[in-house]
């Protein structure tokens, strides 16, 4: 990789959809693998992954985060993935002093990197030697509120830290359909066709997406969409849209789209579906914290 830079970093919303792609090689991977190889090298990495959706305003500040496994009903093989990133006390000081006016502690010894996180960074950045620290997502606050403090990070950019958000566009477990892992329900193109034109036009109204008709449709629960707004807060605090650096969905509902400011995806060739969900016995896909 190039080496450590001061330089205007991008920043992206990764969909991430099942864990098991932290195993597999496929379009959405290989995106995931481009970009990292795209980008200079960061000076250290923020994630905000759908995962860690909590009630409080929190930043890892730990000088080595734990691997969390965060899922229930996968294979052993899941379960043995480590990502043995350093965190950054000092980065994760930075992001608290940004956020200002709200308050952001500094978890020392709670939470660590989840698959929310680690299963991207896994193929971006597979050596884990670049220092990343996790914002939490503060349940309590508004989509107005997350967009506006993704605005206030977006100077970290200027100082060589990449911007990450995890989550998907579409995420609703409850309607999977298993037998077409590349089938798109019509309800779902449309939220994500509204989605890519709001992020793409105007990331600065990417907040009102809560008032389209299928919004409760395409998130049963919030925690999935609430990382594109900290990008979109990025984007409009760069005065640039957002551009689509892959798209496709699974199983019907989930969107695997991906959008990033000043980040490429290049052309990998790779065509394979997204990593199923595996047999999960008696755990419903809902409950299994995908």
């Amino acid at each position: 990789m190039n080496r450590m830079t001061d330089e205007t970093m991008p920043a992206a919303f990764l969909g991430h959809g099942s864990p098991m792609n932290a195993l597999e090689e496929n379009r959405f991977t290989a995106a995931w693998q481009a970009l990292g190889a795209s980008v200079p090298r960061p000076r250290g990495i923020v994630v905000v992954s759908a995962h860690w959706y909590v009630n409080v305003s929190a930043v890892t500040a730990m000088p080595w985060p734990r691997t969390i496994h965060d899922f229930y009903g996968f294979p052993r093989p899941l379960f043995e993935v480590q990502y043995p990133a350093p965190g950054d006390p000092a980065l994760a000081a930075e992001v608290a002093e940004l956020a200002k006016p709200t308050s952001v502690g500094l978890d020392e010894d709670g939470w660590g990197l989840d698959h929310g996180t680690w299963s991207v960074l896994v193929h971006a950045f597979p050596q884990a030697d670049v220092p990343v620290v996790q914002l939490s997502i503060d349940a309590r606050k508004s989509f107005d509120e997350h967009l506006e403090l993704g605005a206030r990070l977006a100077p970290l950019r200027a100082r060589g830290v990449l911007i990450l958000g995890s989550g998907n566009v579409v995420h609703n477990l409850r309607e999977l359909d298993w037998s077409q892992s590349d089938l798109t329900y019509d309800w779902a193109r449309r939220f994500d066709d509204a989605a890519r034109d709001v992020l793409t036009e105007r990331p600065a109204d990417a907040a009102a997406l809560k008032d389209h008709p299928e919004f409760r449709r395409a998130h049963p629960t919030p925690d999935h969409f609430v990382p594109l707004l900290y990008v979109a807060g990025v984007a409009a605090a760069s005065g640039k849209p957002l551009r689509r650096l892959v798209d496709g969905h699974t199983y019907g509902s989930i969107s695997m789209a991906a959008y990033g400011i000043d980040a490429v995806c290049p052309e990998t060739g790779e065509r394979g579906p997204a990593a199923p969900l595996p047999d999960l016995g008696d755990v419903p896909p809902a409950d299994a914290n995908v």
